[in-house]
């Protein structure tokens, strides 16, 4: 199967054309660095290869590295058919530098190119046309307007661009009179030629920004709406986790119900119900998380909030890209580390990576979610804007936030990374404002829980079925006689200072394998206990239980910090090429989280 490459700048609508072409969903984010690895999907009888974007063919940073590595190995290969090279229509000047080395390179090699010129949506808009075949025949190759948001062209452009993958030798680019000329030259005066002028795109992006960005109204609209994502994570989420929970209670009773008493009966209840059940209920928060990362993404705030937070992350020895990274870590650890590829720095990319697991991800939500049920009530403010469970979510978010900028001190302090080497200047392309485009936003939501059902059910369901095998046997149920009780009081002199019993230390030492299990161990402890009771409340039960208000806050503390999660140790090892970096930080952040749930336990 022969390959076409898709290259271009970030910003440009590239990862949304690679899904149109592709039918794939590929999560498509509106700030620099995003797409930090290959991403592959079939054309027609083609392999659609979308780069990471790039400014030009001389890389400043990691990904971009990357990309014009990548892009020479395609130029050689025999299996490459095509290049399409994205141009943003709205900023033609900036697309062409990188499009025109593009074009140079085809030519050398003899592969053929075309141009995809991107989001002409936009430029239409301000009554602006660009006529295409006169580009083209300034460019020397074929060059097609088309919008990947509105599908403007896009027809016509999948027709073009199998023609072409078919008969590549006619579309290598053709050599001009421009041909010798500097390519910032020859960008910049095409750019004046047919592309709209910047201070029209411009004018209602900087009046936007001028409030956005301003030292007073930006940082208070960026603490509004960082609190906003946290607090909407418990309110707009309830009436689906409600909803979750009597399904799967009613569906207990009904399987329980239809079974007769015995073994079989009683996994269904503890095993099935109680532990896989009791963390599904948490599913909705996750999907609410990622519609409201998705929103920041899609509308152009989030290179604009890194912008903003650039200044005060520079005094932990991060930088204004670090904010991305962490940001993506709530959703999950794994693809935030990578995305540290973007930051230019070594020392503060090396120091973003080790920080990154402080940040609460999405499988953490489910022990937040079940221990702040527990701990603290539902009382409301503000007429049921706010609650005070969700001013609670934040802090604990807020606290892992400011564990990492500590812990980054302290890096910075001690790395001797780089230390001689002179830091490159922060520079970051603000993009212009968009709405969402809905469809593949809604479908990341979807994609965000169904990925995380599919990543943890296996685990929390072989973990349930262990544990409910011991717990359960040899007396049939006798929680305190069983197999598991003897483990749990072996190892129980360990959790006892927190004031845990030997059920939430069996749990805290399964969830090693991730966090998440934490809640279906439980599940599994509670619903073997009390099988007759309550199946789907566990936070009912573990509250008639009585668990401790310092060993509860202990409990959530120490799984802020603890870096209880083997895939995001092996990417940490994977990213810095250091064995001793990963299991380094596994142990001292446990040792960390320890002392603090120790302390939360003697406070309160």
């Amino acid at each position: 199967m022969k390959n076409i490459i898709l290259v271009g700048k970030p910003n440009s609508g590239k990862s949304l054309l690679f899904n149109q072409l592709t039918g794939l969903r590929q999560k498509v984010a509106n700030f620099p660095g995003v797409t930090v690895e290959l991403k592959r999907g079939k054309f027609e009888q083609f392999e659609l290869i979308d780069f990471p974007g790039t400014y030009s063919l001389n890389s400043l940073s990691r990904d971009e590295e990357l990309a014009v590595q990548k892009l020479h190995e395609a130029m050689h290969s025999d299996d490459t058919s095509l290049i399409v090279c994205n141009l943003d229509a709205t900023r033609l000047e900036r697309s062409l530098v990188f499009g025109l080395q593009v074009r140079d390179l085809a030519r050398a090699h003899n592969k053929g190119l075309i141009f995809a010129l991107n989001m002409i949506d936009e430029v239409q808009r301000f009554g602006h046309n660009i006529d295409t075949e006169e580009l083209s025949r300034d460019l020397g190759c074929a060059v097609y307007a088309l919008s990947a948001k509105t599908l403007i062209g896009l027809h016509e452009f999948k027709l073009a661009l199998i023609k072409a993958g078919q008969s590549p030798e006619d579309y290598i680019p053709l050599a001009n009179e421009q041909s010798d000329s500097p390519v910032l030259e020859i960008s910049r005066g095409l750019s004046k030629r047919y592309g709209i002028q910047a201070d029209v795109v411009l004018k209602r992006q900087n009046s936007i920004d001028d409030f956005l960005l301003n030292n007073i109204w930006g940082g208070i609209i960026f603490l509004s709406l960082m609190f906003l994502l946290f607090q909407s994570i418990f309110s707009w989420a309830t009436p689906l986790m409600d909803a979750v929970e009597a399904v799967i209670g009613e569906g207990a009773a009904i399987a329980t119900g239809l079974l007769p008493a015995g073994v079989v009966n009683d996994f269904v209840a503890d095993a099935l119900f109680g532990g896989v059940g009791s963390f599904l209920v948490f599913v909705p928060q996750i999907m609410v998380l990622t519609l409201i990362i998705g929103l920041l993404e899609d509308s152009g705030y989030l290179a604009r909030a890194a912008l903003i937070c650039h200044k005060p992350l520079s005094y932990f020895g991060l930088s204004g890209r670090s904010f991305i990274p962490y940001l993506s870590g709530h959703a999950c650890a794994i693809p935030a580390i990578m995305a540290a590829r973007t930051i230019e720095s070594p020392r503060k990319r090396l120091i973003t990576m080790m920080t990154i697991p402080l940040m609460s991800c999405s499988a953490r939500l489910p022990v937040y979610a079940l221990l702040i049920a527990v701990l603290v009530p539902d009382i409301r403010y503000a007429g049921g804007l706010l609650n005070l469970q969700g001013i609670t979510f934040f802090g604990l978010y807020l606290f892992g936030i400011v564990t990492a900028l500590t812990v980054s001190i302290v890096l910075n302090k001690l790395t001797s990374l780089n230390k001689d080497m002179p830091e490159m200047p922060f520079i970051l392309e603000l993009p212009t404002y968009r709405l969402p485009h809905w469809k593949p936003l809604i479908h990341r939501v979807l994609t965000s829980a169904k990925q995380f059902i599919k990543r943890a059910a296996p685990i929390i369901f072989m973990v349930s079925v262990v544990i409910w095998f011991l717990g359960y046997f040899p007396q049939n149920g006798e929680l305190q006689s069983s197999y598991l009780a003897m483990l749990g009081h072996w190892i129980e002199p360990i959790f006892q200072p927190l004031g845990l019993d030997w059920r939430y230390g069996v749990a805290i030492l399964v969830s090693f394998l991730a966090r998440e299990v934490f809640v279906g161990a439980l599940g599994t402890l509670f619903g073997i206990e009390g099988a007759d009771e309550n199946i789907a409340g566990l936070a009912e039960n573990i509250q008639a239980d009585g668990l401790a208000l310092g060993a509860g806050i202990g409990l959530m503390l120490f799984y802020v910090v603890a870096l209880q999660c083997v895939a995001t140790v092996a990417t940490i090892k994977g990213e810095t090429g250091s064995r001793r970096i990963a299991w380094g930080l596994f142990v001292g952040y446990g040792l960390l989280a320890y002392c603090l749930a120790f302390a939360a336990a003697q406070l309160f």
